[in-house]
């Protein structure tokens, strides 16, 4: 648990960006001959099965499970530092808040002093200790150890593009042919080198080959790794079991630079299928945007000229219906403070989500920096509280509102608030089942100690900012009672067109959702923002072209109410990220009831930003498209 005092100052904007940039060559360390190296352990995560090793893949499908455990978890029995005290290593908020819980470990590295079979301690695993580890093997949980910030890496193969790279992390266990769990006990690493000068050397690469040795029959003078001698241990259920771990230590020199040492870890998942997806959902925005200029230049300009030259008594005919709206189309929506608020958010959301990734495409987010991604989100959404609160204010203002002060105080806590409400919630199923994810309180109480110190001032000055600001003008004037709307078409009504139109900006992005996704419950390394940095482009040109397409269809149907319907169209591809989500498990079962409601839990959230961020594009675009069009034409 860390102190109030130590996450607020992670959070000050110098110390931030410190944590967040990453530049090639900066701070790496210089061992000599005979130097300690630092082997740190991380909490167990759970994988993919059909990401799994080479070396360990079930044959039967297993529970899959979404929740990490600490290394020290006491059911696992794993071998603690040699003195017993088990040092919690710093750590940024973004890496608390994603359950990373650093430690020292019983493992002593050398630089260039071979190891080899060193035993480290023999622990008697019970009953039931042995059933809850045997179900953790069976559900893919992995190791995941540091050396000089590098993780400890399997040699892991992708069985989609048979291509070998290193994967973060290594199993805790095998299930063997005939479906038995074994438990790993001796790890074999390899640390790879490169030599800097005399006596000078830097680590860049380090790998494991885990084994499964039963040592229960090998008197103290005999061999115990002989590797393959020995059988497997299987963890008993029926009676106690005595497991004796253990390490050896090689050095391997390489050519690798320390500046291009992760390049290894990096890999680029189905290319392939990652330029077609882009390549094919940039033709379909381009034939989009093809389609919605030839409306707007060439079908809007006719409706133009013809309404300038008509007056509105003549008969006009229902495909140029929009202008018979002229009267209603800028009257207040309903619940206006409500949309206000949420569009406010929406924009704020959007521009953390750019700016991120904006930062990661240029390499100023490393991976070697645990949490850097998610702290620098953080800070980001903190900061642009004051544009969140600058938009709502400004639309309040404009939709004719005249209590700004409830406006002032909903903007920075209707959205944060309820995340952060759900977000406790489902730290309580984590600390039911002792997850290394849950938060703790303290840092809970960080967080909330930071939202008013920094969130809620600044929404304050967003909001004065706002109320200065000269509105919009307003191109037709409003008529005092409301026009009667028809019968509208069934595709145009609120539930069809989401569904329709939420099809095209999902396609987008759908593809990376799934690494997101991925890296997010299964700790693999995502690093190929220049995919999503293209992939979010073509989500913001394709939500806005098709919520402009949609509400010009609703006005051209005597339908003045766009307002909410603009953000519901825009926001609709939350219900395909949604629905997607459930399927990214590779139909998989997920284990248990938390299993469950935190996958499905944190898929909403999700699904929430992105209606959110994409239900703003949707209404600021329309926004300035009905102002657009009614201001080109004259009314009597």
């Amino acid at each position: 648990m860390i102190s109030i005092y130590s996450c607020f100052t992670a959070l000050v904007f110098l110390a931030g960006i410190a944590q967040a940039f990453y530049l090639p060559g900066v701070a790496p360390t210089d061992y000599k001959k005979g130097d300690d190296i630092p082997l740190l352990v991380n909490r167990l995560t759970p994988s993919l099965h059909h990401f799994k090793s080479s070396a360990s893949r079930p044959k039967l499908k297993a529970d899959t499970f979404v929740y990490s455990y600490d290394y020290y978890y006491p059911k696992f029995h794993f071998c603690p530092p040699k003195d017993g005290k088990m040092s919690k290593q710093s750590e940024s908020l973004g890496s608390i808040i994603f359950g990373d819980r650093i430690f020292n470990s019983p493992f002593e590295i050398k630089m260039l002093e071979d190891i080899n079979c060193r035993q480290v301690c023999n622990p008697s695993y019970s009953k039931t200790d042995s059933v809850f580890v045997n179900r953790n093997i069976r559900a893919s949980y992995n190791h995941n150890w540091i050396v000089d910030g590098l993780p400890v890496a399997s040699q892991v193969m992708d069985l989609r593009t048979k291509s070998a790279f290193y994967g973060s992390g290594f199993p805790i266990g095998e299930v063997d042919e005939s479906n038995n769990a074994n438990l790993y006990n001796h790890f074999e690493l390899n640390i790879e080198f490169h030599r800097r000068g005399e006596n000078t050397y830097r680590v860049v690469g380090a790998t494991v080959k885990p084994y499964s040795l039963d040592r229960s029959a090998v008197s103290d003078t005999g061999d115990h790794c002989a590797l393959e001698a020995l059988p497997k241990v299987s963890l008993k259920k029926n009676s106690d079991t005595n497991v004796l771990f253990s390490y050896s230590v090689h050095f391997e020199e390489k050519d690798t630079a320390w500046a291009t040492r992760w390049d290894k870890y990096l890999h680029v998942y189905d290319p392939k299928i990652q330029w077609f997806s882009l390549i094919n959902f940039s033709l379909i925005v381009i034939i989009l945007g093809i389609i919605i200029a030839h409306i707007l230049v060439r079908t809007l300009k006719s409706d133009i000229v013809k309404y300038n030259e008509v007056n509105l008594d003549d008969d006009i005919s229902d495909e140029s219906g929009w202008k018979l709206v002229h009267g209603d189309v800028f009257r207040p929506p309903k619940h206006r403070l409500v949309l206000s608020v949420l569009v406010g958010s929406g924009v704020q959301v959007f521009l953390m989500v750019f700016v991120t990734i904006a930062f990661a495409l240029f390499g100023l987010l490393s991976p070697s920096s645990r949490g850097a991604l998610s702290t620098f989100m953080f800070v980001v959404f903190m900061f642009f509280s004051i544009i969140s609160s600058f938009v709502s204010g400004y639309l309040y203002r404009f939709f004719g509102g005249d209590n700004w002060k409830l406006n002032l105080i909903l903007t920075p806590l209707v959205v944060p608030g309820t995340m952060f409400a759900i977000l406790v919630f489902l730290n309580f199923f984590l600390i039911y089942v002792e997850s290394s994810g849950a938060i703790p309180a303290g840092t809970m109480l960080a967080i909330i100690v930071i939202w008013f110190l920094i969130s809620i001032p600044l929404s304050v000055v967003g909001s004065l900012l706002a109320s200065r600001k000269q509105l919009l003008s307003v191109p037709v004037r409003t008529n005092q009672i409301p026009r009667q709307i028809p019968t509208q078409p069934w595709y145009l009504r609120t539930i069809p067109v989401m569904l329709i139109s939420g099809i095209f900006p999902f396609g987008s992005i759908a593809v990376e959702m799934y690494f997101i996704y991925s890296s997010i419950w299964f700790n693999r390394i995502f690093y190929m923002f220049g995919f999503l940095f293209f992939c979010f482009l073509l989500m913001v040109l394709t939500t806005s072209l098709i919520s402009i397409l949609s509400i010009y269809y609703t006005l051209c149907s005597e339908n003045y109410k766009w307002h909410w319907k603009s953000v519901f169209i825009g926001g609709s591809c939350a219900v395909y990220v949604f629905l997607h989500s459930l399927f990214l498990t590779g139909g998989e079962r997920l284990g248990g009831l938390t299993s469950f409601v935190l996958y499905t839990g944190y898929s909403i959230m999700i699904s929430l930003l992105v209606f959110l961020s994409c239900g703003a594009i949707g209404f600021i675009s329309n926004l300035f498209f009905v102002r657009a069009i009614y201001s080109q034409i004259k009314i009597d």
